[in-house]
């Protein structure tokens, strides 16, 4: 019987700002080793004892899926795209009834791609000792032996405290300190790490049962799905009608047939930067318990963690204690390290003064490669921009905004109405106000290059597409 492995992909991580933002969440960042979480989270899922994955993420990131999980020898056996995100309740039952199509004893392991652990090998050892009751109609979760009070998960109440699979016997929401260290103390409580093992007709079956409301949606919603380059495209109409639940709320508290493996190797959701500095801790300790990168420095400090994203910019703490300091290009969080979980609250706060901090980098992820803004002021912008071998911009026009293009590495095949032109280091084009024109690089190697906006409006949305090799919409 083939386990599908589910890799949910879709989450927005505001508490990892600024490193972490909506329009490239943490999931696809390489906050721990050289990996991204969702390449690791893939990899760990890989192997005999696992098919090919099926990957639920939105339309912003489905080119950035496929890039990263070819980059590390990884063919999925679909990329199925949310038209909005309605939490895991409904993406859930999408991937069974997907399964379902082929296989109605499937089994589905359903995991977050935003998790650390280490220990790739120990977790598949307790899904092996699950598979046996997800065989036989039980929804197994799996259950993380807590290490300490944490207040930020939630909790399961196993039957007994061995190593499972036992009987669940219930959910405990996010408990205060002294609660949680009496669950601890009992020893038969377990970090809930939203990781779940069933068979496709056990899953249907429970939301048939517990959340009816959810078939006739999901179901038609699939089969209004349309292929799209290689993705699945859910129909948007059925789907935006469910409703916004986790399948914690809409069917796991009602179900009886729910058992726990308990995993007491390493894990963690990277929930905060609190999180990314335990990792730090735990791969190589720091004297002082001081957490730094390539481009910052602590002097005098004492559990500090000190961060930049940009090589331009370097982070130097004094005299701190217990302090997170994060940079990106254009953002700086400084935080007691206490206040990890408050960092939402900043990202709220930026929202409602409308900085584009909030939830957009300057840096812009594209199916073609990607582009960053260097300057912007009233009338012009400054981009540079970077296209991936083989790739090409949409054929497109503005109404408001002229450019320019000066190639400094690679060599740029460029459109301009009928002309066609090929444009090396050091050359430059011109595209006037309300020609059509399209942008490819032909070459073995990135190509880049700097463009120079003039115009009344120079928004993204200031483009009109004939033609586009990515089907955007």
């Amino acid at each position: 019987m083939v386990m599908t492995p589910v890799l949910l992909a879709g989450g927005s991580g505001t508490r990892l700002w600024p490193v972490s933002r909506k329009s490239f969440p943490k999931q696809f960042v390489p906050l721990v080793g050289d990996e991204t979480l969702f390449q690791a989270s893939a990899r760990r899922l890989a192997g005999p004892r696992f098919g090919a994955p099926l990957v639920m993420t939105n339309a912003d990131f489905r080119f950035i899926v496929s890039e990263q999980l070819a980059a590390i020898g990884i063919t999925p056996s679909a990329i199925l795209i949310e038209p909005s995100g309605r939490n895991t309740a409904p993406a859930i039952l999408a991937a069974a009834l997907s399964v379902a199509e082929k296989d109605p004893d499937g089994l589905l392991l359903v995991a977050p791609s935003d998790h650390v652990v280490p220990d790739a090998e120990a977790f598949g050892r307790a899904v092996e000792l699950g598979t046996p009751a997800a065989k036989a109609g039980r929804i197994v979760t799996f259950g993380i032996t807590p290490t300490r009070p944490e207040t930020g998960y939630g909790y399961m109440e196993a039957e007994t405290s061995g190593e499972g699979p036992v009987v669940l016997k219930r959910f405990v929401e996010k408990p205060d300190l002294a609660t949680a260290n009496e669950m601890i103390s009992q020893g038969n409580f377990l970090w809930n790490a939203g990781i779940f093992l069933f068979s496709a007709r056990t899953m249907i079956d429970a939301f048939r049962a517990h959340a009816p409301e959810f078939l006739e949606p999901v179901q038609q919603a699939l089969g209004e799905a349309r292929t799209d380059l290689g993705f699945l495209r859910i129909a948007p109409g059925p789907w935006d009608t469910l409703p916004d639940v986790s399948i914690d709320y809409a069917v796991l508290e009602k179900a009886d047939n729910l058992s726990v493996v308990r995993f007491s190797g390493h894990w963690s959701d990277l929930g905060g930067w609190d999180a990314v500095w335990r990792e730090a801790q735990e791969d190589a300790p720091a004297e002082g318990g001081n957490v730094t990168d390539g481009h910052s420095t602590a002097i005098d400090c004492e559990n500090v963690l000190l961060r930049s994203q940009d090589e331009g910019v370097e982070v130097v703490g004094i005299g701190l204690k217990d302090v997170m300091v994060v940079s990106t290009n254009d953002a700086v969080l400084v935080a007691g390290m206490d206040r990890a979980q408050d960092v939402r609250k900043a990202v709220s706060a930026l929202k409602a003064k409308g900085a584009r901090q909030a939830e957009i980098f300057l840096r812009d992820h594209r199916p073609w490669g990607w582009f960053e803004t260097l300057a912007l002021a009233d009338r012009f912008q400054v981009k540079r921009i970077v296209v991936n071998p083989g790739a090409a911009l949409s054929l497109q026009s503005h109404f408001h905004r002229s450019e320019h293009w000066i190639v400094v590495s690679g060599t740029a095949r460029v459109t301009v109405d009928e002309t066609v032109t090929l444009v090396t280091e050091n050359q430059s084009i011109y595209v006037p106000l309300g020609a059509v024109h399209r942008m490819e690089n032909p070459g073995k190697v990135p190509m880049v290059l700097i463009e120079v906006q003039t115009g009344a409006y120079l928004g993204e949305d200031d483009i009109v597409r004939y033609e586009d090799v990515y089907s955007r919409e």
